[in-house]
């Protein structure tokens, strides 16, 4: 019978890439103590990536060596395992829709978990608990002119609207318009100047 050890790594091998293994997917291997005392082992020999507490990510094998999967990848198969919402930051939305020249330095999502770091080999991952309101149009281009507009704060929002109405398509712009009542009175207050002035 082959070892609990080598019976994970065939699990983790079929999953797709960045897709985390954690004990509680493995308890038809075995005991719980067990699964976790291997993960354990196969982290420690490099033969998993520790991401975090209790998330574990095969590592990807090129004919460079090996690399830690895609950040975009872990995120979105971590979202999917847990059954949280996760998005890019305020600023990387900013960044995207063209509002700042800025680039965010480090990896931060927002998240309806917990805040946390994950460890993607040498790259650190941020995600930080957001509320409910900045996740509302969580993959949507107005849920991403929402988080900008969040980061960017009361003092900029105004100037920053105008420039996605522009921007986005018309469509996009009224599910933002739509979405005014979950937000803070501040936005609400510059969406409606916006739309409507």
């Amino acid at each position: 019978m082959p070892q609990l050890s080598q019976l994970i790594l065939e699990h983790a091998r079929q999953l797709p890439e960045g897709a985390p293994v954690a004990a509680k997917g493995l308890l038809h291997l075995g005991t719980r103590a067990a699964v976790d005392q291997a993960l354990s082992r196969l982290a420690e020999r490099g033969q998993l990536i520790r991401a975090g507490r209790g998330v574990y990510l095969l590592p990807v094998s090129s004919r460079f060596g090996t690399r830690a999967p895609s950040v975009e990848q872990a995120v979105e198969a971590l979202a999917a395992q847990r059954g949280e919402t996760i998005v890019p930051s305020g600023a990387a939305a900013a960044n995207n829709l063209g509002l700042t020249t800025q680039m965010p330095v480090r990896s931060v999502y927002l998240t309806s978990g917990r805040t946390r770091k994950l460890n993607l080999g040498k790259q650190v991952v941020e995600l930080r608990h957001a509320p409910r309101w900045q996740l509302a149009l969580a993959h949507r281009p107005a849920g991403e002119a929402v988080r900008a507009l969040a980061w960017l704060g009361p003092e900029e929002a105004e100037s920053a609207l105008r420039a996605l109405k522009e921007k986005l398509p018309s469509a996009a712009f009224g599910e933002l318009v739509a979405a005014a009542p979950q937000l803070p009175t501040w936005l609400a207050r510059s969406v409606g100047k916006v739309a409507f002035g």
